[in-house]
């Protein structure tokens, strides 16, 4: 585990109904049982981790962001090497609380600058974008499954389709609010009598009547509502028949023009995001991990137009009651001269599958270097420890 303040270490488908204009949330269902949660964001468009968490202490920085070192004038301190963008109030106040951990010059195994193969790569796991048909998340579903010898734990997606990170075969449910008016008592009446003799069906509908109740009045809200998205997963993973298992994407991070201020505002509701989740978990938050993640980072210097590019190494967030927080995991590669990858982006010196092998082999309490063979398979790394506390 790398802690020294120094150079090297500062630190089955969907779903969905609809007749005469009537729409249900679209959901598709899974069952099973355990006593650990995990929830997995994924901000698709690539993440500026320099904006971030932003390394105030290396001279480099403001060499190539000069224009934004004001943004972190009185921001919170993650040690005195990092600032976290002021736009992620609650995040910070979790960081002080020893509940969030970020690792920062991470990046997966994909080293070139492509959305859809780098977030491809990400959610399988696989070692070649497109080399692997299943979804890490899945796997993991059914290790967990094989490693306490019972049914899969339930595992769902809050979007409108299954995301390639939970597709394989175990069973999952997927969860979208609909915009198209309630259906009525009568045509849910129809559908469960239509599903009545089918044994598997009617079990299908059972569960997804549940998933539509603890949804509750939150299951209405617009999809783009931070915090009732927050709220919205949370009350998709209460009780015992609630998801362990769930993800959902937040999109909007390709900050090619005008960082400044389209990354505070995709900060702000991140971190709203976050906070309501945080507080729809109550008491199960102590047995709660949050994986925050992105396909890429972005230029270390800002273009012509105040934005960044495609980039190579990033950061992410670990949070979580039982998360070791309050701190920063990086072997730091320098911002400097001939210290950029490729010229041009922060050098990738943790292996991003390290961190979510390691902080769900540690959440759940399995054996870390199966489990990130398991996960993502033909890696050389070890699993990242001391993540959690023991």
């Amino acid at each position: 585990m790398l802690t020294r303040l120094d150079r090297r270490t500062l630190l089955a488908g969907s779903l969905a109904m609809g007749a005469s204009g009537l729409a249900l949330p679209r959901i598709a269902l899974a069952q099973g049982s355990g006593t650990r949660n995990l929830l997995f964001v994924l901000l698709r468009g690539a993440a500026d981790g320099l904006a971030m968490l932003a390394p105030v202490g290396d001279p480099g920085f403001e060499a190539l962001r000069g224009v934004s070192l004001a943004d972190y004038e009185n921001a919170p301190r993650i040690g005195s090497f990092f600032a976290l963008h002021p736009a992620f109030v609650e995040t910070g106040k979790a960081a002080q609380a020893g509940e969030a951990l970020f690792v920062h010059a991470a990046a997966t195994a994909y080293r070139e600058r492509s959305h859809f193969d780098g977030q491809n790569l990400l959610e399988t796991g696989g070692t070649a974008p497109y080399a692997t048909r299943d979804g890490w998340l899945n796997r993991l579903t059914a290790l967990l499954a094989e490693a306490h010898k019972g049914e899969p734990p339930r595992a769902l997606a809050v979007a409108p389709a299954v995301p390639l990170a939970l597709r394989g075969a175990a069973p999952v449910s997927s969860y979208a609010p609909s915009a198209l008016p309630e259906a009525s008592a009568d045509f849910m009446t129809r559908v469960a009598a239509l599903y009545e003799g089918d044994a598997e069906l009617s079990g299908l509908w059972a569960r997804a009547l549940e998933t539509r109740a603890m949804a509750g009045d939150d299951g209405l809200q617009n999809l783009r509502d931070a915090s009732a998205n927050g709220a919205l997963v949370a009350s998709l993973m209460q009780g015992e028949r609630g998801a362990r298992i769930a993800m959902i994407e937040v999109d909007g991070w390709d900050t090619h023009a005008n960082q400044r201020g389209a990354f505070a505002r995709q900060a702000r509701g991140l971190d709203a995001m976050l906070a309501a989740y945080k507080a729809g978990m109550g008491e199960e938050w102590d047995s709660t991990i949050v994986l925050v993640a992105t396909e890429f980072g972005r230029t270390a210097q800002l273009n012509g137009t105040n934005g960044t590019d495609h980039g190579t190494a990033g950061a992410a967030m670990v949070l979580g009651g039982g998360v070791l927080g309050g701190r920063v995991v990086a072997d730091w590669p320098g911002l400097g001269t001939g210290q950029l990858y490729e010229g041009r982006d922060l050098a990738p010196t943790i292996a991003l599958e390290s961190v979510l092998a390691g902080a769900v082999a540690e959440h759940f309490a399995l054996d870390p270097a199966p489990t990130l063979a398991r996960l993502f398979p033909g890696r050389s790394t070890k699993p990242l420890a001391g993540i959690v506390r023991g």
